[in-house]
């Protein structure tokens, strides 16, 4: 007789427990156990349980390599799902097995699990094993299927409006929600989370207080009559009593200050929207800026030219808003524009605007605005350019460059690698709640009805076809840290905090995937060789960048540098880069006129025009400026739940390299955060938002 002592853990979260019957199988390599109940006649797998059992077997089963769960009817209570998050055995030689699940098992199935080790294709030589992986890829490509979102846009997963036939079932003690929030404008359509498939899910504590901070604070704005408020607001300061119990040093710095052209420059260097500015060494035809103009800003002894050869000028475009047409809001039109901003690095080393152009299009109906210009001139100016930063930021580096490509990496993931590949294991910890907050995310933003259509000058469709331009303009290097600095030619620029955080994260992170990847690819033959990388590298082409070869993206990898470049860009996107444009979304917004996400009068034609109240008419009224920062406050706030960068509860490597790895990551990352905020002692404005404690391993919210 051989006894295996088996060790089962199920997950921590609310209702992650079951009552119905569990069954274990254990497969070796020189036999198979007789399927056994596992039940202690008490409370087996409760929520948070850590159980202990006994397997007796007729003989020895060798190295043990798969086990089989059944999730079974029990005879008293109607089924429920269990969540797993993994299964340990001691073999009669004092070795144990790790065996992680993590997921549920929602119906009545047999879940079979691989023994913990890493293995590619290659590595696998047992014809039992070759069949798991096989039928684990078919059966999650036969569920998880890509689906067009927006013509142009990254695909994303398909979600069914029926029940599958296998993992799916409806749990009566798991609440949901209707989509009503009590006072809020915008019913949110839950047809794409409810029936999500319970592992793309939140867990139900990150749910509960998701949904439940919206509520009242919604039903707040809506007593206090701002909801329904189209009229303009009548006072600046009134604007800071929207969310009067959410200040904090930043946001009150940015409603002091956002009137001076220093914090304006400061922006592009380290507020919510940092990757616009780059170096210009030639102004462009499009953009008549002459010395004359402009010498007043530059300091004595100097001029635009030498300014422009030393490296000090710099340039935000924002053409890719071009054209793009306008909707009404609450039965007034709206207004757009496609500005161009001209900044210059002063002696102090301050960026500061010095010329702007309300429009791609130069001529006498489209002056050059100037920092000598009346008040409300130059104010209104920078304002249109805090407009555009809007779209650029929410449409293209929030929505487009995080979640949509975060989603369609881990859509690739899912189908292409099975659990027991080292680059599953990798970047599962990356892709927690992706798929569930982009759900959301749709609903709360882009669906008729929802944010873009109800409170932004450019709509549903002209929102959509920001991120459709920006996407056919996207390219492999752009998401690849170092070389985007490069590119940008901002690479010592002074004062750029984000660039300094982003490169000491960006380098942690690429030692620690250089430590996994040479581990498991000892040769450039093993990455060339491995058929599941392959296919998953060609799908992240072909449904995230639709295909487009100039992208850049590459559609096989060859090399071990090639492999640790590319997991590299995937992990930072779905982390760092992510926490970078959303962390302080609500702290630059919460002030409405630094980030106001309409305009209901057009650009001025003219100088010398524009008064206080003329600003005040052109600024968003008070009901849609609530209904976008109800929104982003809730998008932007992190709810419980959270696993911070380097943080991985869940056991997936057992191997004693990669846990040595992942301890110098954490090690790495806790040195970053230290460094950080040191520095963050000396400055007026902290710079927090790439601090490692502060980034969620995955897009959650």
């Amino acid at each position: 007789m051989a006894t295996y002592k088996v060790r089962v853990a199920t997950g921590t979260d609310l209702l992650s427990g079951t009552l119905d019957c569990i069954s274990l199988t254990i497969v070796g390599t020189q036999g198979e156990s007789h399927k056994q109940r596992l039940n202690h006649f008490g409370r087996d797998f409760a929520t948070g349980a850590v159980d202990d059992y006994t397997v007796q077997c007729q003989q020895d089963l060798g190295e043990l390599i798969i086990i089989r769960l059944y999730k079974e009817r029990s005879s008293f209570f109607p089924k429920d799902p269990w969540y797993c998050n993994y299964v340990q055995i001691c073999a009669p030689n004092g070795r144990i097995y790790h065996f992680p699940a993590y997921q549920w098992m929602d119906g009545y199935e047999t879940l079979a699990l691989r023994e913990a080790t890493g293995k590619t294709t290659a590595d696998d030589s047992l014809p039992i094993l070759l069949q798991h992986r096989q039928e684990e890829i078919r059966a999650k490509q036969d569920f998880y299927h890509w689906r067009v979102f927006v013509p142009g846009l990254p695909n994303y997963v398909h979600i069914p409006s029926y029940h599958p036939p296998v993992r799916r079932c409806h749990n009566p003690n798991r609440p949901e929600w209707n989509g009503y929030v009590p006072g809020f404008p915008i019913l949110i359509n839950v047809k794409a989370t409810k029936f999500l498939n319970l592992n793309l899910r939140f867990s139900f504590l990150k749910t509960a207080s998701f949904f439940f901070r919206l509520a009242p604070m919604s039903l707040a704005l809506k007593i206090r009559g701002l909801l329904d408020c189209k009229r303009s607001w009548k006072r600046l300061k009134d604007i800071r009593n929207i969310f009067p119990a959410t200040k904090t040093v930043i946001s009150e710095y940015v409603a002091d200050h956002w009137m001076e052209d220093t914090f304006f420059g400061y922006q592009y260097l380290n507020g919510i929207n940092p990757n616009v500015i780059r170096r210009c060494m030639c102004i462009p035809d499009k953009f008549p800026v002459t010395d004359d103009m402009v010498a007043p800003f530059l300091g004595e002894g100097t001029c635009l030219q030498g300014e422009l050869e030393k490296g000090n000028i710099y340039l935000a475009d924002y053409c890719i808003l071009e054209g793009i047409p306008t909707v009404e809001l609450n039965g007034q039109k709206q207004h757009h524009c496609a500005p161009i901003c001209l900044l210059h690095l002063n002696s102090q080393g301050n960026m500061m605007p010095i010329a702007i152009q309300l429009s791609q299009t130069p001529g006498p109906d489209c002056p050059i605005f100037l920092p000598s210009d009346c008040e409300w001139d130059w104010l209104q100016a920078k304002t249109w350019v805090r407009y555009a930063e809007f779209y650029c930021h929410e449409a293209i580096s929030h929505l487009l460059e995080t979640h949509l490509i975060g989603e369609a990496f881990c859509l690739a993931m899912l189908r292409h690698l099975p659990m027991c590949h080292p680059l599953y294991k990798l970047l599962i910890p990356h892709t927690r709640f992706t798929v569930q907050i982009n759900s959301i995310g749709r609903a709360l933003l882009l669906n008729e009805g929802g944010l873009s259509a109800r409170a932004m000058s450019l709509g549903l469709k002209g929102f959509a076809e920001v991120m459709v331009r920006a996407l056919s303009e996207l390219t492999y290097d752009s998401l690849c840290v170092p070389n985007d600095f490069m590119e940008r030619g901002v690479q010592d620029l002074p004062g750029y905090y984000f660039r300094d955080d982003s490169l000491a994260v960006w380098d942690a992170m690429e030692r620690y995937v250089t430590d996994i990847i040479t581990y498991y690819y000892p040769s450039d033959a093993a990455v060339e060789g491995d058929p599941e990388l392959q296919c998953w590298v060609q799908e992240i082409f072909k449904e995230c960048l639709l295909g487009r070869q100039s992208s850049g993206f590459p559609t096989c990898l060859r090399t071990v540098p090639e492999l640790i470049r590319y997991v590299t860009t995937i992990m930072y996107t779905c982390s760092a880069r992510h926490a970078g444009v959303n962390s302080g979304q609500l702290e630059y917004t919460s002030w409405m006129p630094n980030f106001p996400p309409s305009m209901r009068r057009p650009p001025m034609e003219a100088k010398g025009l524009s008064t206080q109240q003329t600003f005040m008419d052109t600024l968003p009224d008070v009901k849609t400026t609530c209904i976008v920062l109800l929104v982003l406050w809730t998008l932007s706030r992190e709810p419980d739940d959270k696993r911070p960068l380097g943080h991985f509860p869940d056991i997936h490597f057992v191997e004693d390299a990669p846990r040595r790895s992942m301890e110098a990551f954490r090690h790495r990352l806790n040195q970053i955060s230290h460094d950080i905020r040191r520095r963050n002692k000396c400055l007026p404005i902290p710079y927090n938002y790439l601090d490692p404690v502060l980034i969620e391993n995955s897009i959650s919210i």
